[in-house]
């Protein structure tokens, strides 16, 4: 969803908001919120919510308590309270909605640890900010350059001004504990600020960065997804899936996040179905399942002493198989079964003029005889006329 500026121009080119990254009322930013209740004004006596959302750079959101009771919508820019000096932020969510995030994220809104809004941000403040975030690309090389220095087992993948630019925040991942003591010092010899160090995983790393997913669509850690649920090689194998890590990693090198979104359906689907090492005992001896197609309920089976000849059954013919080997009766083989289960190819397209053919529109190919009579008849013609 995008803002009203970045709808499509003259041509039905894109118009594009020009605010480099910063849309100016959060519509076409990451994992942004789409206020539904802006329309409606409040109840008689009812006090609007002092809570508002701010977000920074990238995805990274917090809660600010307006206690100045200062007009804010959505997209103003404001000065808001930080460990040390003050932050620079945007205004993404206000209203009851703020509440509704507020107990998705467990934060109480009479918790006094939520720090405040102090105004909104001027243009001296907006300047200052933009100039720190214009060193945030130059000093995150420079950084790099000094822990392959020092030898660290660690990537820093990105880096966060803080709004009055006396601070910035290195977010970095590791495999294991990095001891960046000596590189918070040569850092801020470097750079004249304060250093700090934040660890991140390697989802978080693929959501700040942002890209495009082998779907072809933006990364879902960056547009909307915001819990991180661990995903295993078990959700593929419910899924029948191969696997193949080259295609089941994601940008962040772990498994795709999607591999959970169906992954309840398949389960749901498997309650009813014979497991994947079924054996079925017939006369002409033991088969097992060579393959299932869970939605089509099929199963595959062939004998064990002719594995390449496999057998359709249904699963309710299976069922029904197992059932009578349960009670120690053999069925005489899994061709009668399987005779139901034919379905003969009905012919859509009949090619009667050779349509179909790749090489109709070729031109023929003339015969080597046909081109020598001729020659052979031009010069006959020559000599004729020189004679």
């Amino acid at each position: 969803m995008g803002c009203n500026s970045c709808s499509t121009g003259k041509d039905g080119q894109p118009k594009g908001c020009k605010n480099n990254g910063t849309c100016g009322t959060d519509g076409c930013n990451k994992l942004t919120v789409f206020d539904w209740l802006s329309n409606m004004s409040l109840p008689n006596g009812e006090k609007p919510f002092d809570i508002v959302e701010v977000r920074f750079k990238n995805s990274r959101k917090e809660f600010f308590r307006n206690s100045e009771n200062i007009s804010l919508s959505i997209g103003d820019i404001v000065a808001t309270q930080a460990p040390s000096g003050h932050d620079i932020g945007m205004v993404t969510l206000t209203g009851e909605l703020v509440r509704v995030q507020m107990k998705k994220k467990k934060v109480k809104p009479d918790a006094e640890d939520i720090p405040k809004i102090y105004r909104k941000a001027s243009q001296k403040d907006i300047d200052i900010w933009q100039k720190a975030r214009d060193r945030e690309e130059e000093i995150k090389k420079r950084s790099r350059e000094i822990a392959i220095i020092l030898k660290l087992q660690m990537k820093i993948s990105d880096v966060e001004f803080q709004g009055d630019a006396s601070k910035a925040t290195f977010y970095y991942t590791a495999e294991e504990r990095v001891d960046f003591r000596q590189l918070i010092k040569d850092m801020a010899k470097a750079f004249g600020i304060r250093i700090e160090m934040r660890q991140i995983g390697y989802r978080q790393e693929a959501q700040r960065l942002g890209g495009i997913g082998s779907c072809g669509r933006e990364l879902c850690c960056s547009t909307w997804l915001t819990d991180f649920r661990s995903v295993s090689t078990a959700a593929a194998r419910y899924q029948q899936l191969s696997l193949n890590p080259q295609k089941l990693a994601g940008q962040c090198g772990k498994l795709k996040c999607c591999l959970n979104y169906e992954l309840d359906l398949y389960l749901e689907a498997l309650k009813d179905f014979p497991p994947q090492d079924t054996k079925l005992f017939t006369e002409k001896g033991m088969a097992f399942c060579q393959k299932s197609d869970i939605f089509k309920a099929k199963l595959w089976f062939s004998y064990k002493e002719d594995p390449s000849n496999w057998h359709i059954l249904s699963r309710d013919q299976v069922v029904e198989i197992m059932a009578k080997n349960r009670k120690k009766e053999k069925v005489a083989s899994l061709e009668e079964y399987a005779v139901d289960n034919i379905v003969e190819d009905k012919v859509v397209f009949e090619n009667t003029v050779g349509q179909d053919s790749l090489t109709r529109f070729d031109r023929p190919k003339r015969s080597n005889n046909r081109n020598k009579n001729k020659k052979r008849r031009n010069n006959n013609k020559r000599r004729q006329k020189n004679a």
